[in-house]
């Protein structure tokens, strides 16, 4: 296919996905510019104490934070699989980083700005600058209008681009739970998106809602201060409630049946607590407020669609992409893949199909959600399929993961389910980091030396 000129893109969100985004598509040859609200890249790693005026998150004209990170967040994936492809995250030989397999969230933050800086990407990002719209212009090309603080006055922007990569993240629109009686409850209520210390609910009685790692981590930080913690999860099995392992204030329940005006919270398995607290881990919405497109791109019920293989609107491919919507996957392979799929579909390197065909792949796929009872809410829940980075990778005319990647994550995701409370620091498998170690040699100097001297 014949290569077409380099085009002018406009990439929304400087973390991770905006990031491997902004490299993929210089090194495609394009033009790109990177619109970051915040005054540093990182996105999601970007750590801040303070929280949303309304802890809930659904207030609309509350005053948003757009950190979702707790103090003590530790990443739940070993560090040999977190990184992007070619730029290994192995332990750094510079003062106050993090050398744990398991680092927190400040080693994955530091991390993301050696990126940056490595691939010269801090000059392709336009910091403390929002974008409010984004929409195609009658001439085919999108407009996007932005707005910047400086000094004492806010500069709005317009400008026009050939394509648009949205890569805003996922976690700043909290999904709160469906409570019955939940608006005569006294109580308090928080998202973990305004999770940030346990300090806050010493010697209450605490509902934790949730079966992800968040839930995992916050409901064990917060029983060493907390009177009582009870957990409320879907994967909780019918029957007695069942006191956790190492805890004598740890609790583990069914799903929620009711809340009353008395306090109490009615779980399915036929228990009752008095609780202070109900704290949300369930998850977020995806939100794009500043795109039109006239109804053709819809955010329903955290489908975002249509779209083929979760990145392609077909009406508007390729210009309009999205990078990072699937999630149960390792997150930065994933991005990355998808962006350069993306760039080399925008330089014409990389074909897609016809529209009609897309929109047929994407009727498919809804089908068998449909067929097999799966809810609209997980389209974007990629259960571990490894098999969407291998096609990704074989469209890009790229390797496919090497196996020990597989290998070293569906051993992680195991640990963790089995021992959630050691597996960040206790691990079974040095014959995967060793064969890490022998790929990232060909990226890092230091570690290929390592290798020569050890034969």
């Amino acid at each position: 296919m014949p290569q077409n000129p380099s085009k002018n893109v406009a990439v929304i969100g400087a973390g991770p996905a905006g990031l491997v985004s902004a490299r993929e598509l210089q090194r495609e040859g394009h033009n790109v510019v990177v619109f970051e609200r915040e005054n540093q890249v990182g996105g999601t790693w970007i750590y801040n104490p303070a929280t949303d005026s309304d802890p809930m998150g659904v207030d609309p004209n509350r005053k948003v934070i757009h950190s979702s990170l707790y103090s003590s967040l530790r990443v739940n994936l070993p560090r040999e699989i977190m990184g992007f492809r070619d730029y290994p995250f192995v332990a750094a030989k510079k003062p106050n980083r993090d050398p744990r397999r398991y680092p927190g969230h400040k080693e994955v933050l530091d991390y993301l700005n050696d990126f940056a800086a490595e691939f010269g990407l801090i000059r392709q990002v336009r910091f403390g600058t929002e974008v409010g719209y984004v929409g195609m212009s009658e001439n085919g090309k999108w407009k996007v209008s932005s707005r910047k603080r400086e000094n004492d006055h806010v500069v709005f922007v317009d400008e026009e681009y050939d394509a648009v990569v949205i890569c805003n993240g996922l976690y700043t629109e909290p999904r709160i739970a469906d409570i019955p009686g939940i608006e005569v409850w006294p109580g308090k209520q928080i998202h973990s998106h305004s999770y940030r210390t346990p300090e806050p609910f010493r010697d209450q009685v605490i509902v934790v809602i949730g079966g992800a790692t968040s839930a995992s981590d916050i409901s064990r930080e917060t029983a060493e201060v907390a009177k009582e913690v009870h957990i409320s999860s879907r994967s909780a099995l019918s029957g007695t409630p069942k006191k956790l392992r190492g805890y004598e204030n740890l609790w583990l329940h069914s799903m929620i049946e009711a809340v009353g005006a008395d306090g109490g919270v009615n779980f399915q398995d036929g228990s009752k607590v008095y609780a202070d607290i109900i704290l949300h881990c369930t998850g977020y919405k995806y939100n794009f407020p500043f795109l039109e497109t006239n109804g053709i791109v819809t955010v329903d019920d955290n489908r975002v669609g249509p779209l083929y293989k979760h990145i392609f609107p077909p009406a508007f491919a390729p210009s309009l992409s999205f990078v990072g919507l699937p999630w149960k996957l390792v997150p930065f392979p994933r991005c990355e893949l998808q962006s350069k799929w993306i760039a080399g579909v925008l330089s014409g390197r990389i074909s897609l199909p016809s529209k009609e065909d897309m929109i047929a792949d994407i009727e498919t796929f809804y089908s068998s959600m449909d067929a097999s009872c799966i809810p609209k809410r997980y389209t974007h829940n990629m259960d571990f399929q490894l098999d969407y980075e291998d096609w990704l990778a074989t469209e890009c005319g790229s390797p496919p993961p090497e196996k020990w990647r597989k290998h070293m994550f569906f051993i992680a995701r195991e640990k963790l389910k089995t021992q959630p409370e050691i597996y960040r620091d206790q691990w079974d498998d040095n014959d995967l980091i060793i064969q890490a170690h022998q790929d990232f040699a060909k990226y890092i100097t230091d570690l290929a030396q390592v290798q020569k001297l050890s034969t």
